[in-house]
């Protein structure tokens, strides 16, 4: 069971809105424009909790700014930048709420759902989450891979996400303790949220482009986003190597007696260079990628095997003088396993 990070009872925070941020001190004001008055007409105790991702230009001092004008905004500042996935597992763990809405801080997860989402909760749904119908604001080569990976994850794994769905969404306190059991430091987060299961329903919207500021992501962090998530819950990648190997044996068998019969029925020859040369560039080449995938693998369990702290916090701000979260000593409430 993960550590609550000394939550205060949920009765006191309804919701909270948890925003990893990393040098995105254009952006943090726009939101806050946005967002807390949508919060305060729903007529919710909440809390707007802002992780910091190691950031190099003004983020904290912005949101520290942010804090001292508005008691419900709180600052955790990482000791460097662990990424996305965990600095959403930070905020989920320091989350009080009842109910907690993991957002983009680039306005590109419309607040105005935030509406749709309460009413559902209330409702009775554990899980709310946003579903994109239009992609327009991505390129096309990005809209292309996205929809490419979740045809190819839906196919390999057991645990199904839903296409064109991201973080954006509104758990149940049930939910958000479920999803903090999960304790794997190679975090795909949607993965996750998809295996926790819960009664789920979908808010459909279209993206719009962001509000300011430029993306974190860039494509050679994407694929390696995306083998995180095909090899944190699928096996199907080692599996199709041991059929591979098995077909590349077969066809060697049938290969080497078709020589031997050849040789028995019309003697000997010289065999031709480039004939073997391409079969030791195959085998030389099916055998690296399988490696590869093998490696692929390893690395995830030796990593785990470390059990390292999925993040570590430096700071935090804002949290209320009473608050347990704030309280606690420093190894429980910086290095959360």
């Amino acid at each position: 069971m993960a550590a609550d990070a000394g939550q205060s009872p949920a009765a006191t925070v309804d919701l909270s809105v948890i925003v990893p941020v990393f040098n995105e001190e254009e952006s943090i004001p726009l939101f806050l424009e946005a967002v807390p008055p949508i919060l305060r007409e729903l007529g919710l105790a909440h809390e707007i909790i802002f992780i910091d991702d190691g950031s190099s230009d003004r983020t904290c001092a912005v949101v520290e700014a942010a804090s001292r004008e508005n008691p419900n905004v709180r600052l955790i500042q990482l000791s460097r930048n662990f990424g996305k996935e965990a600095a959403m597992t930070a905020g989920l763990e320091w989350a009080a709420g009842g109910a907690v809405i993991p957002m983009d801080v680039d306005l590109q997860d419309p607040p105005e759902l935030i509406r749709d989402f309460v009413r559902l909760w209330r409702e009775g749904y554990d899980v709310v989450y946003g579903q994109r119908v239009s992609r327009e604001s991505d390129t096309g080569t990005k809209r292309m891979s996205a929809g490419l990976f979740y045809r190819i994850f839906n196919k390999m794994s057991d645990t199904k996400i839903h296409p064109n769905v991201g973080d954006y969404r509104l758990m149940s306190r049930a939910a958000v303790d479920a999803t903090l059991t999960l304790r794997e430091r190679n975090r795909f987060m949607k993965g996750i949220f998809a295996w926790v299961g819960f009664r789920s329903i979908a808010v459909p919207y279209e993206r719009p482009v962001r509000a300011a500021g430029t993306t974190k992501f860039n494509y050679w962090r994407l694929w390696n986003f995306a083998l995180d998530g095909i090899t944190s819950f699928s096996t199907i990648p080692l599996r199709i190597w041991t059929y591979v190997g098995l077909t590349v044996a077969a066809a060697a068998i049938v290969y080497m007696v078709t020589i031997i019969l050849r040789t028995w029925m019309f003697g000997s020859d010289v065999p031709g260079y480039a004939s073997l040369m391409v079969v030791l560039l195959l085998l030389g080449a099916i055998q690296l990628i399988s490696l590869g995938v093998i490696g692929e693998y390893l690395s995830r369990l030796y990593v785990e095997s470390k059990q390292r702290p999925i993040y570590y916090v430096q700071r935090s701000l804002g949290f209320p003088a009473h608050s347990s979260r704030e309280a606690a000593p420093p190894p429980a409430r910086h290095a959360r396993a």
